[in-house]
This record gives C-alpha cells, sequence and structure tokens, in this order.
C-alpha cells in the first residue's frame, strides 16, 4: 500500500475526533449481536481498502454495526457488503465473491472502497460535525488514488 494511504489508514483506525461514535463504537463492540457473540469486534475508525492504482472508487456512507465495524474492513462482514462484493466479483473486480472477515483472501482490482464516516454511527445517521470530521479522510484517500476515473456513491 502506497505510504499515504498506510498513513490515512492509522490515522483512521486511531481516530477519536466524535466522542459520540467512539462511544457507540465501542459499545457495539463489547455488547456483540447474539449472531456474533463469539466474534472479536474491531470497535476502531474503519479505514478504505482496495487498489491503490484503483480507477473506480466506491464511496459509501459510514460502516454497519455488526459489519465493518466488526471486521474492521469496509463493506465486509453484512447483508449489503454480501450483495456488493457478489457483484464486484462478477464484474471482474474481486477475486472471490464473498467477504466475511478481514484476511479472508479478498483483493480488489482496479477497484477502491471507503466511506464518507468512518465509525458506526448510531441508526446509521451521522451527525454534520462527524461527517465533516472525516472528510479530510476522504479528500487525502481521494488524492492518494491517482488513477481513479470514477467515484460512485451509494446512497444518498
Amino acid at each position: 500500500m502506497p505510504d499515504a494511504l498506510e498513513e490515512i489508514r492509522r490515522e483512521v483506525v486511531a481516530c477519536v475526533r466524535c466522542p459520540r461514535l467512539v462511544s457507540y463504537r465501542s459499545r457495539v463492540a463489547q455488547e456483540r449481536k447474539r449472531e456474533f457473540r463469539d466474534q472479536e469486534y474491531w470497535g476502531r475508525g474503519v479505514p478504505g481498502f482496495g487498489d491503490p492504482r484503483a480507477r473506480l472508487v466506491v464511496v459509501g456512507l459510514a460502516p454497519a454495526a455488526h459489519g465493518s465495524n466488526r471486521t474492521g474492513r469496509v463493506f465486509t462482514g453484512d447483508r449489503s457488503a454480501a450483495f456488493l462484493v457478489r457483484g464486484f466479483y462478477e464484474a471482474g473486480f474481486a477475486n472471490q465473491s464473498t467477504s466475511l472477515r478481514r484476511g479472508d483472501g479478498l483483493h480488489y482490482s482496479d477497484l477502491y472502497l471507503t466511506a464518507a464516516v468512518r465509525c458506526a454511527p448510531p441508526g446509521n445517521r451521522p451527525t454534520p460535525a462527524e461527517q465533516r470530521n472525516c472528510q479530510p479522510y476522504l479528500e487525502r484517500e481521494l488524492k492518494a488514488l491517482p488513477e481513479t476515473r470514477a467515484i460512485l456513491a451509494l446512497g444518498r
């Protein structure tokens, strides 16, 4: 991973700028969903993931409480991730059709995934201030992805 993306990754993982989000992501990681109670949750900021030479960047809103907040990898471990990864695989961007956890062998070619907000928000609704706090991470990521030709924003 290029140095700029690695630096952003480290900063996102360590970020505590938004007290409400830090509290929520930590609480969810401690309480855990029954379905995942035997798994250790990530419970930190979730960095982007993918090919640093990607021409396509996909931007979601924020990590899911029991998806990326659990796995530590964006668009991993929940129903929406399963749908997206299968589609990315069928379109030739992914080397496998599933994404269950970090370290599961998933690799993207020509695709980079990221989010506007890096911590799971309560009710999947970050505040405008929380969005502004994360905005520099997204802006820096986009600058560190010089081959980008298209950005696909998911959601509203």
